[in-house]
Order: C-alpha cells, then sequence, then structure tokens
C-alpha cells in the first residue's frame, strides 16, 4: 500500500508544475478573451508559444504540460459532440451536405497526396489535413492522439493553422464580394473553408448576421466528420502497425479511439433533443476551458527554431491545402448550395 501511495505522491509532483502552469496559461487566455472578444484558444496557442519562446517555460513543466496536451485536450473533443445537433446540420440541405463531406473528403485527400510530392512523413501529412480540411488545431490534436506523432510536427501543423486560418478571416468576405457572391453564399463559403470555428466566427460575422448562422452551422458540419475520420485513420494505422510490426501488438492503436466514441455519443444523444439546455451550456463551459488549456499546452511546443529546421515544405503544404479546400467549397458552393 505504501509503495502505491509513493508512486501516486510522485506522479503527482511530477505533474502538478506543467498542470499549475497551463492553468495559469488559460486564466490569462480566458481573461484577454473577456476583454478582447478574440477566441480563447486562438489566444492560448499564441501565449503558449510566446512562453515556450522566451524560456519561461520552466524544464519541470514538461510532463505535466506534456498530459494536458493529450489528456485533457481528448476531453475537450469529446464534450465537443454535445455541441452538434444532426438535424440542424441537415437542415442545410441534401447540397451543401454534399459539399461538406467533399470538402473533408477531397481537402484530406488532395494534401496527403501533395504532402507525399513534397516529401513531407506520413505522420505529418496526415495532422495537417485534419486540421486544414476538418476543424484546425482541435483537429490536428485529435489526430495526434490516434497517430502518435512527434510533438513538433504537432506543433508546427497547429502553428500554420493559426497562421492561415487567420489569413482566411479577411480573404474569405473581400473575395466572396468580389466574386458578387450573397452574404448567405459568403457564410456557407467561409464555414466551408476556413479552418477553426472561431476564424469562422470572425469571417462571418465581419459580413453580417445571416452568413454567420450558416457559416457556423456548416463549420459544425465539417466537425461532425471528426469521428468518423479518426475511425478510418486509427483502422488504417492499426493495419499499418499489424503489417510493420506484427510481433508488437501491444503498440497497435485502438481500433475507435474511446474519445472519439465518446464524442459520436454525445452528438448522438444532442440531436435527441433529451439534454435540457443548462446542461448544455455548462458542458459548453467546461468544453472551452479544456480546449483552452489544450491549446496553450499545444502552444508549448511551438517553437521557432524547430519550425526553422522543418523548413519549408510544411509551409507549401499548409498553403496548398488551404487553397484547395478554399476552392472545393467555393466550387460546392455555386454549383450544390441552396440559393
Amino acid at each position: 500500500m505504501s509503495t502505491t501511495v509513493e508512486a501516486t505522491r510522485s506522479t503527482l509532483t511530477r505533474l502538478t508544475p506543467g498542470i499549475l502552469v497551463a492553468s495559469a496559461g488559460t486564466v490569462a487566455a480566458l481573461l484577454a478573451t473577456r476583454l478582447t472578444g478574440l477566441s480563447s484558444m486562438l489566444v492560448a496557442i499564441v501565449l503558449g508559444a510566446i512562453v515556450a519562446n522566451v524560456g519561461a517555460l520552466p524544464e519541470a513543466a514538461a510532463p505535466g504540460i506534456a498530459l494536458v496536451g493529450k489528456r485533457i485536450l481528448r476531453i475537450g473533443v469529446a464534450l465537443l459532440g454535445l455541441q452538434l445537433v444532426v438535424g440542424d446540420i441537415l437542415g442545410l440541405g441534401a447540397g451543401m451536405v454534399a459539399v461538406i463531406v467533399c470538402v473533408v473528403v477531397v481537402g484530406i485527400g488532395a494534401t496527403m497526396i501533395m504532402g507525399r510530392w513534397l516529401g513531407i512523413g506520413l505522420t505529418q501529412r496526415l495532422l495537417i489535413a485534419c486540421g486544414f480540411s476538418i476543424c484546425g488545431a482541435a483537429a490536428v490534436a485529435a489526430a495526434d492522439g490516434v497517430i502518435d506523432a512527434d510533438e513538433s510536427e504537432a506543433a508546427s501543423a497547429v502553428g500554420l493553422v493559426v497562421l492561415f486560418g487567420t489569413l482566411m478571416i479577411p480573404l474569405v468576405p473581400l473575395a466572396g464580394h468580389l466574386f458578387g457572391m450573397e452574404d448567405h453564399e459568403i457564410g456557407l463559403w467561409a464555414g466551408g473553408s476556413i479552418h477553426e470555428v472561431a476564424q469562422v466566427v470572425a469571417a462571418g460575422g465581419a459580413v453580417g448576421g445571416a452568413a454567420l448562422t450558416v457559416a457556423v452551422l456548416v463549420k459544425l458540419g465539417r466537425i461532425m466528420l471528426l469521428a468518423p475520420v479518426l475511425a478510418v485513420i486509427s483502422l488504417w494505422m492499426r493495419r499499418r502497425t499489424d503489417i510493420t510490426m506484427a510481433s508488437a501488438r501491444s503498440s497497435r492503436p485502438p481500433i475507435v479511439p474511446l474519445f472519439v466514441v465518446s464524442f459520436l455519443a454525445l452528438a448522438v444523444v444532442r440531436s435527441a433533443g433529451v439534454v435540457p439546455t443548462g446542461v448544455v451550456d455548462g458542458v459548453h463551459t467546461v468544453q472551452t476551458v479544456a480546449l483552452t488549456m489544450a491549446m496553450f499546452a499545444l502552444g508549448c511546443g511551438v517553437r521557432v527554431a524547430a519550425l526553422r529546421r522543418g523548413g519549408v515544405r510544411p509551409l507549401v503544404l499548409a498553403a496548398l491545402s488551404t487553397i484547395v479546400v478554399a476552392a472545393t467549397a467555393l466550387a460546392g458552393v455555386t454549383l450544390l448550395a441552396p440559393a
């Protein structure tokens, strides 16, 4: 018994510094959000990157930061399912639902192919593909939970999501108006092409209320595809592991990660209309805090020196992926979306 107690105490001692640092970063990000209106998750990523790159992150914080970046992130992603109502997304119409599916499938497929041409490794390609095609940093981190990529690859993908998604905020509304699109169509395009939920909200809000509503619904539709995409990736990685490491069965990824199952289950429960509004609001607060905390931890892994060492190829792939996703969404909105 005493051995167990000592082990528990040792683990807590090892993890506490990092958890405290991440908690402080989360509080700072939430306060900044209240003052500025910016997304707490985006603020947290930037704060984490600043802390890490100015040398203010103590070495003792590393284990706790790593825990937050994986475990707390999975909790936040799972809780995200409770924000999804399938009926609202289906209400966009069959054409727009088809567009959402095409954006995710074409975005991931094209990014994987272009990444191979550029000589980028499999895991980094998968992280960029999921982040840019589905829901930004949360998708990067969720995919990392399935494929277990290097920390530097996940941090690089998150940094690229922040960079290119932020650039899309003014570009999509501006281009939409230049193309002569209605506000409703610009909102559909923003939801189908921009990486982060917060970035979609910013772009849709800049156009107007009608654009904002449909932009968020389309983005939620892309988020809904996170679970099936992760399940497919997990099965694929498991098969690769069976082929290349048949003797190391313990190293195989799970068929479907628990947090993915939880995400789907909560989405089903919410769509059934049995969850009181107060509970949904309360869980949304917990989810926001969890994802903000996880994004701070991921931001701590964004090292400028490591990004420089990674070269220009991930940056090129991120730019190409952004173009493919935006072009696919634009074509779909123009051809298939209801007027």
